[in-house]
Formats: structure tokens, sequence, C-alpha cells
């Protein structure tokens, strides 16, 4: 079981994630609320935690007037507050009974995060392989260093990316991480490309540890994962966003159409072969509580089992 959303979770509890620097300006202003909704979700049955980092970049921060020494120092402690967090849980021998010790994953958001105009459900960046990879080393480097278990590459959009962050982790020898696509239908990522093709790219790494989606509507999902039935042997990861679709031009979430509730179809998505399973954007930890208790146990089984390092 994985967490659910945090940015949404974080409004709902009266933080105020104007600007571009979206959650993570909460790392500057309001870090132990990130911390008990991390706990909030631990008590709810999640097994991953992933850090307040989707935001986090060198770049965004620097245009709030943050030099990148502290940058650095935002980016561990969004590392920190979710191990902190585990570490709590993990204390208390009544709430973990029956439980793998949970995992925290440092969160790697896509260029599209960084633009904070929508493009992580469109992929129009244009930029080369080359340059993404330029981007997303600095931050890579130092969320690698913060003592996370894995890291979460989520959200990405298109092939492109894909490819630049199997480049990436390629150079760390000792980090597992997963990849996880944005999809705009039952076969495409969010850019046009074939989700099946992208998986095979992400799969292409051996640091990758799981192939899949999240903030996608949860009605694609159980058809993506149809798609991908057999193309990777990595174990398949899927968080979908509770419904709504992102209006990039006035930065607010448009209201969803009635679908079946994600903890409904949670156990549909572990019978089409999805091994990690979550919630993203308008998520809560009542989605996740609930999902963990309509779910098959094999789900928390099969966690146990592909979790980097035996853990």
């Amino acid at each position: 079981m994985l967490d659910g959303a945090l940015s949404t979770e974080l409004e709902r509890r009266g933080a105020d994630l104007g600007g571009p620097l979206w959650s993570a300006k909460v790392l500057l202003e309001a870090p132990d609320l990130i911390e008990a909704i991390h706990y909030d979700y631990f008590v709810a049955g999640a097994d991953v935690a992933t850090s307040a980092s989707y935001q986090a970049t060198f770049e965004g921060f620097a245009e709030r007037g943050i030099g990148e020494k502290d940058a650095e120092g935002l980016l561990r402690l969004s590392v920190l507050l979710a191990k902190r967090a585990r570490d709590r849980f993990w204390g208390d021998r009544r709430r973990r009974k029956g439980r793998v010790r949970p995992l925290v994953a440092a969160s790697v958001g896509c260029y599209g995060a960084y633009l904070h105009d929508g493009s992580e459900y469109r992929g129009d960046y244009g930029l080369t392989r080359n340059e993404l990879v330029q981007f997303h080393r600095r931050r890579m480097d130092v969320l690698v260093g913060a003592g996370a278990d894995l890291l979460a590459c989520e959200t990405v959009p298109c092939r492109v990316e894909a490819e630049a962050l199997t480049l990436l982790l390629a150079k760390y020898a000792n980090t597992s991480a997963w990849i996880s696509f944005s999809c705009r239908s039952e076969s495409e990522v969010s850019h046009g490309e074939s989700f099946v093709e992208c998986l095979q790219v992400a799969s292409g790494a051996e640091q990758v540890v799981a192939v899949g989606l999240n903030c996608t509507s949860p009605t694609l999902v159980s058809g993506l994962l149809a798609c991908a039935k057999d193309v990777s042997e990595k174990p398949l990861i899927v968080y979908p966003n509770s419904g709504e679709s992102w209006d990039g031009k006035r930065h607010h979430w448009l209201p969803k159409s009635e679908s079946t509730p994600n903890e409904t179809l949670a156990k549909q998505w572990n019978d089409l072969g999805a091994r990690l399973i979550g919630g993203c954007c308008g998520t809560t930890p009542a989605t996740i509580r609930s999902i963990s208790r309509v779910s098959s146990r094999s789900i928390k089984h099969v966690v146990a089992d592909d979790a980097p390092n035996g853990t």
C-alpha cells in the first residue's frame, strides 16, 4: 500500500499552496504539517510515504530567492520529515502490529511540476533528453544522499523524460526507484506516446524496481493495466487521482464526473496485475484506509517481497 495525496491534503488542512512552489512552499512555512500527514497515512495503512519534494527544485527555489545551500537543506528536510513520521509510527508497537516496516520514497517530480502550468499533463516541454538530464541531476544527487529508501520518479508525461531519468538512474548503482507516468487515455501517456513503449523504456534501468502510472483518472487505470500485461517483469504501480482534472491556467482542479471510487476499484487493479497501489491528488488518509481494508492482503505481501534491500 502506498500513501495518498500530499498537496490536496495540505490544502484540505488549511495550508496555502498559492504560487509556483506549490506543496514545496509548506517545507518553508509549516513542515510539521507535512510530517503529520505522513504519519496519518502510515496509520491509515500506507507502507510507503512519498516525500514533499515533488515541486521542490533548485530552479523553483531560486525564483523565490532561496540560495543553493538552503535549497539543498529543504530537499533533505522533505525526506527527513517522512523518515521522522515513519520512525514514530514504527515505534508504536500497537499500531505497527502485523505491518511491514514502511519505506520512504523521495519524490522526483517531472519537469512540468517545476513549470507549474499543467504541462505534467501534456509533456510539451520542447526540451531534449540531455537538457532534462541536466535539470534532474542536482536534485537527484541531493535526494539520493538524503537517506530515502528509494526514489519516486512520478507524473512523467512523455517518453523523452523517461529516457532522461533512466540515464540518470544508471549513475546511482545502489539506488532503487520507480517511474510512473501520467496518462491521457487507456493506451497513451499524456504527451501521446504509447504507454506500453514508455513502460519498456522505464523498465530498462536496473535501478527501476516498479513501473506504472499516477495522477491519472481512475477510469483509465484498468485499461492501462490491461495494456501493460506481460510488458515488463517489474511490478506495476498505480496511484491515480480521485478523478478531477487540473486546469493549468487557473491553477485549480475541475470537478470530476461520477465514477466508481478508487477504494472500490483497487481490488480490480490488483487482479489486473497492480502490485503497489495508492492514491494521488484528491485522495486522503481515509481513501488509503478504505483501500487497505477492502483490497486483497496479497497486495501487502507482494510489496514486502518486492521492496528494495529486503526491507
